[in-house]
């Protein structure tokens, strides 16, 4: 089962961070929202629902804490998060697979306006996941805060 939910990571990465022209179409403030709500299935790549109806995110970033709360919550988390940025991508060096949970560390890329130089992080992101879906979202902008948070050396 941990394999399935290091996959459930990864296709929540390419669908809603390396897509982000369609993600931030698919969240203009317009258009009604909820490709990964129950009974929904994503018109931009992912089969099925993925996220647990009790999600939650918290995005930890130089040592405050802000929290998101269900499917409005990742929408909010991932414009916060992509906010900067005119392009955006993310690399996934490597997958921990620590039994309900993933850590993915990853290589993120973007672009701000008026710029053609590229900046690169090495940022990290704990999924939870339970019965194949996130329950949990932990986003860190250090590696080592998230290596501390699930327990492995640095």
């Amino acid at each position: 089962m941990s394999q399935e939910n290091v996959e459930v990571a990864r296709r929540y990465i390419w669908a809603f961070v390396n897509d982000l022209d369609t993600f931030r179409e698919l969240t203009h403030p317009e258009i009604e929202w909820a490709p990964v709500e129950e009974n929904h299935t994503p018109s931009h790549g992912i089969e099925g629902p993925f996220l647990h109806r009790d999600f939650e995110c918290v995005w930890y970033q130089f040592g405050n804490e802000r929290r998101y709360s269900g499917v409005d919550g990742l929408r909010d988390f991932m414009l916060d998060w992509t906010a900067p940025w005119v392009t955006y991508r993310v690399e996934t060096e490597e997958a921990i697979d620590l039994g309900e949970r993933v850590l993915l560390l990853n290589h993120d890329h973007g672009c701000r306006e008026g710029s053609t130089h590229e900046v690169r992080g090495r940022v990290a992101a704990v999924f939870s996941i339970r019965d194949g879906k996130i329950t949990r979202l932990d986003a860190y902008l250090t590696r080592a805060e998230a290596l501390d948070a699930v327990g492995l050396e640095r």
